[in-house]
């Protein structure tokens, strides 16, 4: 069971009044989630021009898969982006992204998608290893004795440090949500609440939301 962000754009702001290309992506999308899968509301569908990378509706559908742990779904690769460099950020972005054109990585466009990705992971490891060696040359260098236990203390204040990191973070990301939330038209805590459980965020805790939780991440 996999839960799906899903994520759609058209490049003029005639084509997304008419739905020209819009219906096509949706329909795709629909086939692509499995029984038993599930996908969040709303759609997110941005009108933007291939060329930009400030997409706010993609902003937005991220924000959602990183507080649902759910993966981004687009109908189709060229929907996302024609900028390999943009792909690949977002390829890292610690979201999962499926694409309807690519159920089965093969072909063509399977091959660009595997070599981008294996470029990625193949430089990373590659500066991994050199920052690796480097810093291992220069321990030795200075006398350190390399391997064994050496006294290292890990101190409870760095764990406590990032878990009150972590916590910021989840929610600085609600608050984002909840901004959105009310440009749309939720005007009451009771009223965010309710469509955050919509769709389908749940409390850094797990749990459902409500309207005095809604009010404690705020005052955060």
């Amino acid at each position: 069971m996999t839960s799906y962000v899903a994520y759609a754009r058209v490049s003029t702001a005639k084509q997304g009044r008419s739905g020209l290309g819009l219906e096509a992506q949706q329909a795709a999308i629909a086939a692509y989630v499995k029984a038993g899968d599930t996908l969040l509301a709303p759609t997110y569908v941005e009108v933007e021009s291939g060329k930009r990378t400030d997409r706010p509706e993609l902003a937005n559908a991220l924000r959602h898969a990183k507080l649902t742990g759910a993966t981004l779904l687009v109908a189709k690769l060229d929907r996302l982006s024609r900028n390999v460099r943009f792909l690949l950020t977002l390829l890292e972005s610690g979201v999962d992204v499926a694409f309807c054109d690519l159920p089965q990585v093969s072909g063509a466009m399977g091959r660009f998608m595997l070599t981008q990705m294996a470029a990625v992971a193949e430089l990373e490891a590659g500066l991994i290893s050199e920052r690796t060696k480097a810093a291992l040359a220069a321990a030795k260098e200075r006398g350190a004795v390399l391997g064994g236990f050496r006294g290292v203390k890990v101190d409870p204040a760095q764990g406590l440090a990032e878990r009150q990191r972590r916590a910021e973070d989840f929610a600085g990301r609600v608050r984002q949500e909840v901004e959105s939330l009310k440009a749309q038209g939720a005007t009451s805590l009771r009223d965010i609440a309710t469509k955050l459980n919509e769709r389908g965020i749940k409390t850094r805790r797990g749990g459902e939301w409500s309207a005095v939780q809604v009010s404690r991440v705020m005052a955060e």
